[in-house]
């Protein structure tokens, strides 16, 4: 007996047993009242996450987190903003965990911050809702994890919020692993990948995933049918791909036969010498993310199917066959584009995404006198996202205005005064009722990590020492930093760029973000050519930002 096991779980555990003409005998692994939502990890998770527990009314819901340290942080955080919530990890002494978990049975606690250990064999039917703070790693413990909710029938509301770069993370941890766990690991996570970029229904994706057909056209209770994206055709594009299946003699997998459409001299394309195949490059021109999503909805629809031994490798069906012979329309959602909000501190804005887009302009246009006054580019006082969420949530005090994302105690005491004056004049003129939920009290100087980094640039560590102090890569490090800056704080780098650069250069990629409307950093790239190198780009960058913003 088994509770949630995908079709090669099931066949490996006949295979084990010796019993393969066994009866199966399996119900179904639909949960039609969970609704399943993805969302895009950005600066605001934090803030969304109080957001949607505090509307829930104290119904019991579970927060599931990657890492002890991020089950700390946002339980603190949490109760700092009068939720009632505990913290549940394997760091905590046998008795902690046990009173923990006991309090939110008997409902003394509403909210259960955890890693993955929380929730095995709870028996608590009334779990209103799950939110994953991280991708899971697999669509198993996906599965299992948002299982907890709405056991007794009722309603269960189940949000994950994600991000490629959470992926990249895990990838990176696998690394010391033996090949093969590495191997399966990799394919899990596209398969995690897989499911949140798309658009289709996320019930048919899931009980596909487990071997269940679902023929509904729309769930009516995920975020992908609730909102539909519009269909494109892509006929030629699944005809491609199944004669490319068919030439790759049904051995490889959806990454290779991707990188064989688009004519891509992969390292595996040589070997194998897949450039001689006439299909190689059929599709030139196209985009991966499109012929993936293909590849996926084919799978979907039964044209195309993954070899049950070897996971991940992809085989052509009967039915998929027959479409070949005889192809009709065949229609794709567009996977959704998640913008990776995390990996790059320049924050794209706009007033659309302001609540209030009269204010907006208001401030836009003060922030331009400011900046016209103090011979700055606008964008080093404060950049449009932070201007965006001052024109949603009304901060009228400095503490406040500190809570805005990318403004920070530095930026709020340097330049806030003007903005909360012109803000609460706003206020009062339109008699605007200020969305209490929206003011987000965050914990004070929360990340050790980021102290510790200030330290040890006040203490002239270079900045490589300190990267690998720190058990991070050096562009983690400098992420981290632009962070920092961002927020307000002044640091002084000059010490380390000194030594790996000579003043001219310095001077060049200053004066152009002096000069330059944007702190882009793809931008900043393309314009200064090949002379400068991206992390030397991005040291005078928060030289530039340090020394003029903060």
């Amino acid at each position: 007996l088994t509770a949630t096991a995908t079709p090669k779980v099931q066949h490996d555990i006949q295979k084990n047993l010796g019993m393969l003409e066994a009866r199966i005998f399996k119900s179904s692994f639909n949960r039609s009242n969970l609704f399943y939502e993805i969302r895009a990890k950005s600066q605001n998770t934090d803030r969304d996450i109080i957001r949607f527990i505090k509307q829930q009314d104290d119904k019991s819901g579970i927060v599931y987190c990657l890492s002890r340290k991020k089950v700390e942080e946002l339980t603190e955080l949490l109760q700092l903003n009068e939720i009632n919530a505990l913290p549940y990890h394997a760091g905590l002494d046998p008795n902690t965990r046990a009173a923990n978990q006991d309090a939110f049975i008997m409902e003394k606690v509403s909210v259960i911050v955890a890693t993955i250990a929380f929730g095995m064999g709870i028996d608590k039917p009334d779990v209103r809702f799950v939110i994953h703070y991280d991708i899971p790693k697999s669509l198993e413990g996906y599965y299992q994890e948002t299982g907890r909710a709405g056991r007794d029938g009722g309603e269960g509301h189940c949000i994950t919020f994600y991000s490629s770069k959470d992926l990249a993370k895990m990838e990176k941890f696998m690394q010391n692993k033996p090949l093969v766990e590495q191997e399966i690991g990799r394919q899990l996570l596209i398969e995690t990948a897989a499911y949140a970029e798309s658009s289709v229904c996320r019930r048919k994706m899931l009980l596909h995933y487990f071997g269940e057909e679902y023929n509904i056209d729309n769930c009516g209770n995920c975020d992908n049918c609730l909102n539909p994206k519009k269909q494109v055709e892509a006929k030629d594009e699944l005809c491609a791909t199944i004669e490319t299946v068919m030439a790759l003699n049904e051995k490889f997998k959806a990454d290779h036969i991707v990188d064989v459409m688009l004519g891509k001299s992969t390292a595996a394309i040589k070997t194998y010498d897949h450039k001689d195949l006439e299909v190689f490059g059929c599709l030139e021109g196209s985009d991966a993310k499109t012929l993936n999503t293909v590849i996926r909805q084919a799978i979907l629809e039964g044209y195309l199917d993954r070899d049950i031994e070897n996971f991940g490798i992809i085989q052509l069906t009967d039915k998929g066959k027959k479409y070949y012979k005889k192809p009709t329309s065949f229609k794709i959602v567009e996977d959704t584009d998640f913008a990776d909000e995390e990996s790059e501190p320049v924050m794209k804005g706009g007033a659309s995404c302001a609540v209030d887009p009269e204010l907006y302009n208001i401030l836009k246009d003060l922030r331009r006198k400011l900046a016209k006054k103090l011979e700055l580019p606008p964008y080093v006082i404060f950049q449009d996202p932070s201007l965006e969420a001052m024109a949603t949530t009304y901060p009228i005090t400095i503490e406040e205005l500190q809570n805005i994302p990318g403004v920070g105690s530095g930026k709020a005491k340097r330049y806030g005064d003007e903005f909360i004056k012109v803000i609460k004049s706003h206020v009062e003129e339109y008699e605007i009722e200020r969305p209490e939920d929206l003011r987000v009290r965050s914990v004070a100087n929360k990340s050790k990590l980021k102290i510790s980094i200030v330290q040890g640039i006040d203490r002239k560590i270079p900045l490589d020492a300190l990267a690998e102090s720190k058990g991070l890569e050096f562009n983690e490090l400098l992420d981290e930093i632009e962070a920092i800056v961002y927020s307000g704080t002044k640091i002084t780098i000059d010490y380390f760029l000194n030594e790996i650069m000579d003043y001219d250069r310095q001077a060049d990629i200053f004066e152009y973000f002096r000069e330059s409307d944007t702190d882009n950093l793809a931008q900043a790239i393309d314009e200064l050519g090949n002379e400068y190198s991206e992390e030397e780009i991005r040291l005078v960058r928060i030289k530039f930002l340090s020394e003029l913003g903060n």
